[in-house]
C-alpha cells in the first residue's frame, strides 16, 4: 500500500470511530489548579491538555479508552489544570436565553417544550411587575394568550416551579452549569462552589 492509501484508511477508521461512539467529543470537567470548576471540553482536547502536561487526570470516564499504536490511553471525566488560571468572575445577565435555560426551555404554566417559546412577566409590568429573576418565566406562546394581562391565580394557572435567579459557579457559564450537573460524576467537583 502506498503512504497515501494508509493515510485515507487511518482517516476513515478514526472518522468511522468519531461517528460510531463520539468517545473523542465526549464533555470532561476541567477544574483549575485549586479544584474550582473551570469549564467543559472535549475529550480530545482533554486528552491533548494530559498528553502536554497542562492537566493531570482527577477521574477516569468509566471504562472508557482509546487505543494509540503503543499504548491504551484512559478517556477523563475530570481533569485539573498544573497552574492556576485566574479568570474574572462570569455574571448570570438576565436576558431572553438566560430565562429559557434556566427554565429548561420549558412552559412553567403547562410544561410545553419546543419551538416558539416566550418570556412572561408572572406579575404583569403594569401591576407593578418587575423585570427581574423572580417575577420571569418561559412560557409557551398559548399559555401567555390565557394568562394575558392577569396574575396566574387570576387565570387559574399555577407555575410548575418558582421563578429565582439561578445558582452559578464563579467561572464557569450559566449554561455549562447547567450541562455539568446534569452528570452526577461531577457533583461532588461543583456543588461546593455553587451559589443557591
Amino acid at each position: 500500500m502506498h503512504k497515501t492509501e494508509i493515510d485515507n484508511r487511518r482517516k476513515e477508521e478514526v472518522t468511522a470511530f468519531h461517528s460510531k461512539d463520539g468517545v473523542l467529543n465526549a464533555p470532561v470537567l476541567v477544574l483549575n489548579r485549586n479544584y474550582e470548576p473551570l469549564n467543559l471540553v472535549s475529550a480530545k482536547r482533554a486528552i491533548v491538555l494530559l498528553m502536554k502536561g497542562k492537566a493531570e487526570m482527577v477521574k477516569p470516564a468509566n471504562g472508557l479508552v482509546i487505543h494509540a499504536a503503543r499504548e491504551t490511553i484512559p478517556v477523563p471525566s475530570v481533569v485539573r489544570l498544573m497552574v492556576y488560571a485566574r479568570r474574572p468572575p462570569a455574571r448570570v445577565r438576565l436576558n431572553r436565553r438566560s430565562i429559557l435555560i434556566r427554565d429548561d426551555y420549558t412552559c412553567q404554566y403547562c410544561g410545553y417544550r419546543g419551538p416558539g417559546l416566550t418570556i412572561d412577566h408572572v406579575i404583569p409590568k403594569d401591576r407593578g411587575g418587575k423585570t427581574d429573576w423572580d417575577n420571569l418565566v418561559a412560557c409557551c406562546t398559548r399559555c401567555n394568550s390565557k394568562k394575558g394581562n392577569r396574575t396566574p391565580e387570576e387565570a387559574g394557572m399555577t407555575l410548575r416551579k418558582k421563578p429565582r435567579k439561578p445558582a452559578y459557579l464563579p467561572y464557569m457559564g450559566y449554561a455549562k452549569l447547567m450541562q455539568a450537573l446534569k452528570n452526577p460524576e461531577w457533583h461532588e467537583f461543583l456543588r461546593p462552589f455553587v451559589r443557591e
